[in-house]
């Protein structure tokens, strides 16, 4: 049952509350300040949070971009300017710095707690908001996925949980995230899969040997967050976090935060991406890739190829004895059979806690660009100079956002 417009305001109000005990309590990292100095013409007016700037009313629709790993702000310097250009004021577009450099290897979880905090700060400082969209680019994908969930709060407070009908309708009857409508998570590159497994860490030349070693090594050179990539995390008894990302559960509600979204998108480089396959980014199984176009969609050069796929019935993944057995296997005696068989099985679980959402894949092929081996960085334009054959992404993610503002303009008129 749908809950009423004051239980809506009054959810937000709360989620609001919240965001002012945090500033309360102070929060010591310096990217707070940072950023919010680097922000004040947009987002605030004095020290205080207004929804009027010089006569104006603010912009009502926050775009938090983030990314990858070890990167900064910066990697969005081309993508924030284009996107102020083709969206107008009515969006703050925020390029997340609260999780920098070397911050990336703490793992997924502690970047999603520190994500969700900037978000917070941001809310709180800027009242005119009520909409929410995210921006991802490679591991950062996953930071956001764990953010919402942690800012995630259901209308319907005695029910968070959704079901398999409910969750493929997208309203605000889902909940709100940091007390705002959720409307468009997007990613770009993003190894939702982790990347164990053939060819989804592909600079690894889809060599056995390779892909064997690559799990013992991921901790030592980015730590935390190499061992939940390769899903080695955590005791052999208990799933490894990307399992838990694709339910709900004790950690958090992170299908039903992803539902409450009314678009997702996730793009994915087909070929030329080192460092996330193609399989990971678009969340597939090997047979379910396609034959990618060879022409790119006219308008939107190198985007090769456009897909909806509805949301799919399950209960959701599953952590059973014999995944928990060949966790074991895998992490004690990590052989070429046992890592192999460990992987497939938790794959599966995660596509199919993952399918639970509709989802819209859009394929990238950079095959007849200059540099076709910068494909990761091509995708959102991380230097202008050097991976300017992704403009044409660029442009498609920025007419999305706007069609899927011009549907949201409609049906609330």
């Amino acid at each position: 049952m749908a809950a009423s417009p004051s239980a809506s305001a009054a959810v937000a109000s709360n989620e609001r509350q919240r965001g002012k005990a945090a500033a309360k309590g102070g929060v010591n990292d310096s990217w707070q300040n940072q950023r919010f100095e680097s922000h004040a013409m947009s987002t605030t007016a004095g020290n205080k949070p207004s929804s009027i700037v010089n006569g104006e009313r603010g912009p009502d629709h926050l775009l938090v971009l983030v990314h990858g790993i070890m990167a900064s702000p910066s990697d969005w310097t081309y993508f924030e300017a284009e996107l102020k250009k083709r969206l107008g004021r009515n969006f703050l577009i925020y390029a997340s710095s609260s999780n920098t450099f070397t911050k990336t290897f703490g793992g997924i979880d502690g970047a999603g707690k520190r994500l969700a905090e900037e978000v917070r700060q941001i809310v709180h400082r800027t009242e005119s908001l009520k909409k929410i969209s995210f921006l991802a680019h490679s591991l950062g994908g996953l930071f956001a996925r764990y953010a919402v969930a942690v800012l995630y709060t259901p209308n319907n407070l005695g029910d968070g949980d959704l079901n398999d009908a409910s969750i493929a309708g997208l309203s605000t009857k889902h909940g709100l995230i940091a007390g705002l409508e959720p409307i468009n998570f997007i990613t770009l590159a993003s190894p939702h899969l982790g990347v164990r497994g053939r060819n989804q860490l592909p600079f690894l030349l889809g060599l056995h040997f390779l892909e064997k070693l690559a799990p013992s090594f991921a901790s030592v050179f980015v730590g935390r967050t190499g061992s939940q990539l390769f899903l080695t995390d955590g005791k052999p008894n208990r799933p490894p976090l990307l399992l838990k990302m694709a339910t709900d559960c004790e950690d958090g509600k992170f299908i039903s935060a992803l539902g409450a979204f009314k678009c997702r998108i996730l793009y994915a480089n087909v070929s030329f991406d080192h460092m996330v396959g193609w399989r990971t980014s678009s969340v597939r199984r090997e047979d379910e890739l396609p034959k990618p176009p060879q022409r790119s969609l006219d308008g939107y050069k190198h985007v090769v190829d456009v897909e909806y796929c509805p949301p799919v019935s399950s209960e959701g993944p599953q952590f059973a004895p014999e995944v928990a057995k060949a966790k074991e296997a895998a992490q004690t005696e990590p052989s070429t059979q046992n890592t192999v068989e460990y992987h497939e099985l938790v794959e599966e679980e995660m596509i199919r806690g993952l399918q639970r959402v509709g989802w819209k894949k859009v394929d990238v092929s950079f095959h007849s660009a200059v540099w076709p081996f910068f494909a990761h960085n091509n995708i959102h334009v991380k230097n202008e100079w050097f991976h300017n054959a992704g403009t044409g992404v660029v442009k498609h993610v920025a007419d999305s956002l706007k069609q899927q503002e011009s549907s949201y303009l409609t049906a609330n008129l």
